[in-house]
């Protein structure tokens, strides 16, 4: 049984982060909250939601076979009545599950619809949206006048936005599959503008003989750093903190 648990701003967030590390849908997993976010007072008080995620072991064909075995010590009267009944439900199980797969929603065009309904909120009636899929990830790049509101400080929206689109498409796909957002190319800017930070930082820790805390980011951005430095022997960086609060440490070797 595989099963995770897990930190977010929300409890929506800490769900997606899940459900991302074990590659699986809602309809895969049992989840069981564990504490509520709280956003507190001018700070104070705060905490992430948390929540506990466990995959649902689909039945072996063996099992299944076994499980629709009548057992011998049932009187044979009970076992016909059982026999019947559990045969139409296996077919009309079978009937709902392709009446399901039918009326699922193109995950793709229910990502764009949301996008774009979420834009007009915005006041952005200039969004244009391009898709592209590689393997199990989908990406969608965003364009408009109004570009720093999708992307807000840091990514913050924009980091928001693809957070509550993977949902979207969770919900509505048949398989796991990764969103990536991007909006003018921001992703490509943002890692080159990182990569430059862990630099100088890493050069400022060395210089000082202190370790430098880098401000709160997503781990995808944390992950940019680490590999950033990763061939640099003069320093170590590692992360501390919860979510989203959690922040990347860049120290100097002694």
């Amino acid at each position: 049984m595989k099963q995770i648990t897990q930190t977010g701003s929300t409890k929506d967030e800490a769900i997606a982060l899940a459900l991302q590390q074990l590659g699986a849908t809602r309809d895969q997993v049992e989840i069981e909250v564990l504490q509520e976010a709280k956003k507190g007072f001018l700070g104070f008080g705060a905490r992430p939601a948390e929540v506990r995620v466990t995959l649902i072991e689909p039945l072996t064909e063996e099992k299944k076979i076994q499980e629709e075995i009548p057992s011998e010590k049932d009187e044979p009267e009970t076992v016909v009545e059982a026999v019947e009944p559990n045969e139409t439900k296996g077919e009309n199980a079978i009937q709902t599950m392709d009446e399901v797969q039918e009326d699922y929603a193109d995950p793709i065009e229910s990502a764009v619809q949301y996008l774009t309904d979420i834009a007009k909120a915005l006041g952005i009636n200039d969004l244009k949206i391009e898709t592209e899929t590689e393997g199990k990830t989908i990406l969608f790049k965003l364009e408009s006048e109004k570009a720093a509101l999708l992307i807000g400080k840091h990514g913050s929206n924009l980091n928001a936005l693809q957070q509550l689109t993977q949902l979207v498409v969770s919900k509505n796909a048949k398989s796991y599959v990764t969103v990536s957002l991007d909006v003018e190319n921001y992703r490509e800017r943002r890692q080159i503008a990182l990569e430059q930070l862990a630099e100088r930082m890493a050069d400022k820790a060395i210089r000082t003989g202190k370790k430098v805390a880098l401000e709160p980011m997503p781990s995808y951005e944390r992950k940019i750093i680490h590999n950033a430095l990763a061939n640099r022997l003069d320093v170590e960086t590692y992360s501390e903190g919860v979510e989203p609060n959690r922040h990347l440490v860049i120290e100097p070797v002694k």
